[in-house]
């Protein structure tokens, strides 16, 4: 009977000491995410950016600094531009939906106020290395006007006044802020593969070669065409891939092209059935592989070329490695001159002494 009794107590003391854990556990991140005490404040349900919408207007700089990145978007003559990168144009639709997420952001629930904490909703001050985003608002006059820290921790979004270490989660979400490329629009031309109808390349060997095919054929009709007529394809995968890489450009990046330096590697002219030339320039550069553009089309009209240029002339696009190689191979990996008839030298008796 007492081993019985004995055995109930010992299962008895053993649940309580779990229950005592897990309440344990519970205290801990409650404490730890709720370090100042109550969940709420007078500030829940406040915008974080209270005066937003009166700047909105006058805002004319946005500055994100990450721990280890900071671009600025300038506003010039009521288009937003990417400073880094040359003043190029970024995305309306992903700037339209960072100024409505700051209008409508708005303080939740309290979090923590211990700034050992911070780092847990990714809320550090990334200016002290911190993990957290800063986001400046600056107006005409460069003074600033608003600013914020910002983190995401799974699905949730916070916030803090970078001059306080009280963390709330916030209510109302923002786009990713963590890469300067996501607000640049790359899509500068679209060519379809049936449109183009040659190509002419010029390597850093300085030899050239000029490719055409038929209309209606298929992407490994490529041939030599005047004046290298002669010439023989020995890779007509590698043909084609050149002759069509104008409709595959696709630029991770992008720079003011007086940033590049020394000159172009290799030229590569596409042109379409219906008129249209790209001239595209290769660069080799110390941060990576870039690529020049230049429209030419006939006509009175030459839209196309006109709208190509106002976004491709003043730039260089940065292309991956595998990309730009399309673009720069050596001539004679496509092709094959034709063996001299007569050579120029004969060759020498065979009992020559030198």
């Amino acid at each position: 009977m007492s081993r019985r009794l004995d055995r109930k107590r010992s299962v008895l003391v053993q649940r309580l000491s779990i229950a005592a854990a897990s309440l344990w556990i519970i205290l801990i991140l409650f404490s730890v995410f709720n370090a100042g005490g109550r969940s709420t404040s007078p500030r829940t349900g406040n915008p974080v950016l209270s005066n937003f919408s009166t700047i909105k207007g006058d805002i004319s700089r946005i500055k994100v600094t990450e721990q280890d990145l900071a671009y600025n978007l300038v506003k010039r003559d009521g288009v937003w531009l990417m400073e880094e990168s040359g003043a190029y144009p970024v995305r309306e639709d992903r700037l339209n939906t960072l100024l409505e997420g700051l209008e409508t952001l708005s303080w939740g629930d309290r979090r923590t106020s211990n700034p050992a904490r911070l780092s847990l909703l990714a809320l550090g001050d990334p200016r002290e290395e911190g993990n957290g985003t800063l986001i400046e608002l600056f107006s005409g006059d460069g003074a600033r006007v608003a600013e914020v820290i910002t983190g995401r921790r799974n699905e949730h979004t916070y916030a803090r006044k970078p001059e306080e270490t009280i963390a709330f989660r916030v209510r109302g979400d923002l786009p990713p802020l963590r890469t300067r490329e996501a607000w640049l629009d790359l899509d500068i031309m679209s060519v379809e593969p049936s449109a183009v109808s040659a190509v002419r390349l010029t390597d850093r060997a300085g030899n050239s070669v000029y490719l055409s095919r038929p209309p209606g054929s298929g992407a490994r009709s490529f041939r030599p065409a005047p004046p290298y007529q002669e010439f023989e394809v020995t890779n007509p995968l590698a043909v084609s891939a050149t002759a069509l890489a104008i409709t595959r450009l696709a630029p991770i990046d992008v720079k003011s092209a007086e940033a590049l330096g020394g000159r172009a590697v290799s030229r590569h002219i596409s042109e379409t059935f219906d008129g249209l030339e790209i001239d595209l320039r290769a660069w080799r550069e110390p941060d990576g592989y870039w690529v020049t553009l230049r429209a030419i089309e006939a006509g009175e009209g030459a839209r196309r070329a006109r709208t190509i240029n106002e976004r491709a002339e003043p730039y260089a696009f940065k292309l991956t490695e595998y990309d730009w190689r399309e673009f720069t191979p050596a001539v004679r990996e496509l092709v094959i001159r034709p063996a001299p008839e007569n050579p120029s030298a004969p060759l020498p008796p065979a009992d020559f002494q030198p």
